[in-house]
């Protein structure tokens, strides 16, 4: 295992994320507008997710780690239960955005089509296009107890955070979730301009590498969907560098969650199940 202070190496940001454009500067200290300077702005891009051939929901995001977002929008939605149900993923990309075609194992796909459910973009909202308020929260079960973080260790990771916002650092437009071990290395990083994709992206890849313990950090508040993500991944510590919702904090403690919201230098709030944080290492 790394240690602490180890650093994920820095992925360059692809063309198809980024688009420049002119903007002019007004500056307090200025004497006049700096006129046509250009600026790096975050591209959304429609990505259809299309289950063994039946479209289901179109989410405008950044065009990167697809295939983790395929995984981990199919678990936090209770599509899937593990990621070994897609059998397959296919991106096909065109004018009019990205495809991803997800070939589900047989039983997953029935139970999708039994859903009989519609649902719109998610770069705001949650639970825009739900039919049911029994599509908004889903029964899982309880997370159990075998992870612990020395606290202090927050305060590395948040240092690290910023260099390693490829993305973030260009435009100042996107998310970022994090996943650590418990030992507080930096393991994986994912972005996006909507924070739950940021963090359908994590959980995706948090699947597919069958990695566990430790905790997510995301860079947001921390609202109901980010918990019910959060538990859809097995994690049981979720970071969160703003405050809580009143019902993030109801799931969380549903769920054996340990909940922290504003983790800044040198501070952090457990809202749930503060036992995980230790303060002794």
């Amino acid at each position: 295992m790394k240690n602490s202070h180890s650093r994920l190496p820095l992925i360059p940001v692809p063309d198809s994320v980024i688009q420049a454009a002119p903007v002019t500067r007004f500056r307090s200290q200025a004497t006049s507008a700096v006129v046509n300077e250009q600026e790096q702005f975050a591209i959304e891009t429609p990505v259809a997710l299309i289950y063994n051939g039946i479209s289901h929901t179109v989410l405008m995001c950044s065009q990167t780690d697809l295939e983790d977002l395929a995984i981990g929008f199919s678990l936090s939605e209770g599509i899937i239960d593990y990621a070994r149900d897609i059998h397959d993923i296919e991106i096909q990309t065109s004018e009019a955005g990205v495809e991803l075609y997800i070939e589900l194992s047989n039983r997953c796909f029935e139970r999708l089509k039994q859903a009989r459910r519609t649902m719109a973009g998610r770069t705001g909202c949650g639970i825009c296009g739900s039919e049911h308020l029994s599509h908004v929260v889903r029964s899982q079960p309880p997370l159990p107890n075998q992870s612990v973080l020395d606290w202090h260790l927050i305060d590395g990771v948040l240092a690290q955070l910023k260099d390693l916002q490829a993305l973030n650092q260009i435009t100042g437009a996107t998310h970022a979730a994090v996943y650590l071990s418990q030992q507080g290395e930096i393991v994986a990083i994912r972005e996006d301009v909507g924070r739950h994709i940021a963090l359908d992206k994590l959980v995706g890849y948090i699947a597919k590498n069958k990695c566990s313990g430790g905790a997510i950090l995301v860079t947001s508040r921390a609202s109901f969907e980010m918990v019910q993500k959060t538990v859809s991944a097995g994690v049981e510590i979720l970071l969160a560098i703003s405050a809580a919702t009143s019902m993030a904090v109801t799931l969380a403690e549903q769920s054996n969650l340990t909940l922290v919201g504003f983790c800044r230098p040198g501070r952090a709030d457990a809202y749930t199940y503060p036992h995980r944080l230790l303060i002794e290492p």
